[in-house]
């Protein structure tokens, strides 16, 4: 970090509630959309870590009202979580600004936020074991119980459709026939197999436009690089990046750690025949989620579990084809035709957990049962 950022970050920290003299920061974790930063404070002798973290105003447009969700959702969860053993290490906790609010906008109209450091923490990119798949599912069916009684109005849309399957499904039909960049004709087979799959982006949502699925609190961003867990004990803690935390479907969340902790491949896997979604991950997530939220989950949302990881494969196979087509403006990539890759790794891996649906179903309704 030089000493320009050095200086930005000190003048910052005495904009919020911080107290001591800053010895050190520099940039943070693997996320890619904010810019986090943890900084070392000396407090009479003391070394304290807090995290400064600036929110990608280009994605997320209005980051007042992404803080206000974030600040009813730290508040209420702190409510519930007060007396607990380790209750600070359990979710986190916003640091005010020297005013009250829980944001500074700076200089340049962006807006900071600062949150305490857990410690003795660590995440993980990538599922290595089904317990660690487990422990992971079972913290996002705590984050979502622990949420379930909310109180005051509807959470902002925070990034409005996220995950309205069939939005997104009209957002890459329109891709497809403007065709900007002629790419098309070169991946008419996954255009046609998506095509083929429609009718699946309608399902989940028609459920709960009936009412059959209710809208709930829920995280929408369900990777395990998202859940802090204890160095000492590997268990799972805390739930980390809050910024798509806004109404959504329970068997949404479950569906996108179906999609990123089951497959044995990587997401961009060039040999399709390696990817896979493994059912001892699949039946570990189960296992975990409902352990958690099978205390308030109604019976529809746990009859969509089984399928939900398919839908989500889905979307985000039609998200990368659609950003090819277009020319790469969306997904960052690496080399020439990585969202090709990316979609066709996804559209893999939907087959394969459409392959095992009954067998997904049966450990659904074992652990359901149980």
């Amino acid at each position: 970090m030089n000493d320009g950022r050095a200086r930005d970050l000190r003048s910052l920290g005495a904009c919020f509630q911080v107290h001591g003299t800053l010895v050190e920061a520099a940039p943070h974790g693997s996320g890619h959309i904010n810019e986090t930063y943890a900084a070392t404070y000396d407090q009479a002798g003391t070394r304290v870590r807090y995290v400064h973290q600036r929110i990608n105003g280009h994605v997320f447009r209005e980051p007042l009202r992404l803080m206000d969700n974030v600040s009813r959702v730290l508040s209420h969860a702190a409510t519930r979580l007060a007396g607990l053993p380790d209750a600070s290490r359990r979710a986190l906790t916003l640091v005010p600004a020297r005013d009250g609010r829980p944001y500074v906008i700076d200089d340049e109209g962006a807006v900071w936020r600062t949150y305490l450091f857990i410690e003795h923490t660590r995440t993980y990119d990538i599922v290595e074991t089904p317990a660690q798949a487990e422990a992971a599912a079972r913290a996002f069916g705590q984050f979502q119980a622990l949420l379930a009684d909310l109180p005051g109005d509807r959470l902002h849309d925070t990034i409005p459709d996220f995950h309205h399957t069939r939005r997104r499904f009209d957002a890459f039909a329109a891709a497809v026939d403007a065709d900007p960049c002629n790419r098309a004709h070169a991946c008419r087979d996954l255009i046609a197999l998506a095509f083929a799959h429609e009718a699946d982006a309608d399902r989940l949502i028609a459920a709960a436009e009936a009412g059959a699925v209710p809208e709930r609190v829920t995280h929408n961003d369900t990777k395990i690089n998202n859940v802090m867990m204890d160095v000492a004990t590997g268990e799972a803690l805390c739930v980390v990046d809050l910024d798509t935390t806004m109404a959504g479907l329970a068997p949404i969340d479950f569906g996108d750690m179906v999609r990123t902790a089951t497959n044995a491949a990587a997401e961009d896997e060039r040999d399709v025949s390696k990817v896979a979604s493994r059912p001892e991950m699949f039946e570990a997530l189960v296992r975990g989620y409902l352990s958690a939220a099978g205390t308030f989950l109604q019976p529809a949302e746990i009859d969509w579990l089984a399928f939900s990881g398919q839908l989500l494969a889905f979307e985000q196979a039609i998200r990368f084809l659609g950003d090819h087509v277009q020319g790469d403006t969306y997904y960052r990539i690496h080399h020439p035709g990585h969202n090709l890759d990316r979609a066709r790794a996804q559209m893999a891996l939907m087959a394969s957990i459409e392959r095992q649906r009954d067998a997904y179903q049966a450990i659904v309704r074992k652990h359901a049962h149980g």
